[in-house]
């Protein structure tokens, strides 16, 4: 039987993050102290230190020698299970030309959750140190493994879609350049149902221009990947820490003094900035009803499925098993909306998913653990 004690000790540590998400939510829909821009301005903060330096702290204290490649494997089998869930349902469900599209957004749903914000604190309290390295490791995982799949993946969409490669400046045989091409493209507009409409000043496009050329959307990706500071946070964390751990090599105090100065602002300003985010929409619910509850469904019931079934496959067992469960049912990743609204796909579905997610998430993976305790 679960300890009231234990149930505490999580709601400890989740309750300053539902703090600071309070906070940046009344500044600005009761308090109005920041500007559309302003709010712009603390994002970019956020994703440019207070993020990185968080994640690279976390990364540089986690052994990657001693990681369980175990629970690595389940989390990557319950991902795939994600994936061909999603293409099933699509093709079952006749969606035709969104098949596509639904199956990218069913994955983020179900699959990229929020690993170290919310999840480093929660398990921590659940389960101790131990969780709290094997949440980082799959943190890792999800950065610089599964994050540049999905671009990849929104990038063949895109390219599929506007019947035109996604980047490049090569010109074809007619003189005309691929940039030229797009520009006669308009930009995707979101509809009410999160689908992209798309509007073409010429005819439908010939098979020579619907060609997918892949080495122009491989280089698409690894620019966006490129400009952004996380993945090169998580790079270096392993890699130092690989040389750290090797080598019995420690950081010099000053160093490390100047991360965590900067790394301990990345919960409290994530949070935040994710509080300020809810303040300018209009509805916490932007995408209805239907795909609201559909949304939720998938992070919080088929996600944790397939996290069960992927970490039966591999034999976990025990606490391991409830690590496994639980951090599949994490609020959704940040990230995903943001690449979501980026190529127009379904971004009002991740905008519910990420804040009413989260709003939701304590009862949900309390629930989760007192189940999985008693069991």
């Amino acid at each position: 039987m679960i300890a009231l004690g234990d149930l505490y000790k999580v709601v400890e540590a989740m309750a300053p993050l539902y703090f600071a998400l309070g906070l940046g939510y009344g500044s600005v829909r009761w308090w109005r102290f920041f500007t559309v821009e302003q709010c712009g301005a603390i994002n970019t903060m956020v994703v440019c230190f207070s993020m990185p330096f968080f994640t690279f702290d976390f990364i540089v204290r986690t052994d990657p020698f001693a990681m369980n490649y175990r629970v690595i494997a389940a989390d990557a089998v319950a991902k795939l299970l994600a994936v061909l869930a999603a293409a099933a349902w699509t093709r079952c469900a006749k969606a035709k030309a969104g098949s596509c599209s639904w199956s990218i957004t069913g994955f983020s749903l179900a699959s990229l959750n929020n690993t170290l914000v919310v999840g480093v604190p929660l398990l921590n309290a659940m389960y101790g140190k131990w969780a709290q390295d094997l949440i980082v490791q799959i943190a890792v995982v999800q950065s610089i493994v599964w994050f540049p799949l999905l671009l990849l993946a929104f990038e063949l969409r895109k390219a599929w879609v506007v019947g035109v490669p996604s980047f490049s400046s090569a010109t074809d045989d007619d003189g005309t350049s691929d940039d030229e091409r797009a520009r006669r493209v308009e930009p995707m507009s979101l509809q009410k149902d999160g689908s992209a409409e798309m509007d073409v000043e010429a005819a439908p496009p010939t098979g020579g221009s619907r060609r997918i050329r892949l080495w122009p959307m491989a280089r698409t990706v690894g620019l966006k990947l490129a400009r952004n500071p996380n993945v090169y946070a998580s790079v270096l964390g392993v890699a130092w820490a690989c040389v750290a751990y090797r080598w019995r090599i420690g950081m010099p105090a000053i160093v490390t003094g100047s991360l965590q100065v900067m790394s301990r602002t990345g919960t409290g300003m994530s949070m935040f900035s994710m509080g300020l985010f809810m303040g300018q929409q209009e509805s916490i619910v932007a995408c209805g009803a239907g795909l609201a509850a559909l949304g939720m469904a998938l992070r919080f019931v088929a996600g944790p499925l397939a996290a069960l079934a992927g970490a039966a496959a591999l034999g976990l067992r025990g606490d391991v098993l409830h690590f496994a469960i639980i951090q599949a049912a994490l609020p959704q990743a940040i990230a995903s909306f943001v690449w979501a609204k980026e190529y127009g796909l379904h971004a009002d579905v991740l905008s519910t998913a990420v804040i009413f997610g989260t709003l939701i998430s304590l009862p949900v993976l309390m629930a989760y653990y007192a189940v999985l305790e008693i069991m």
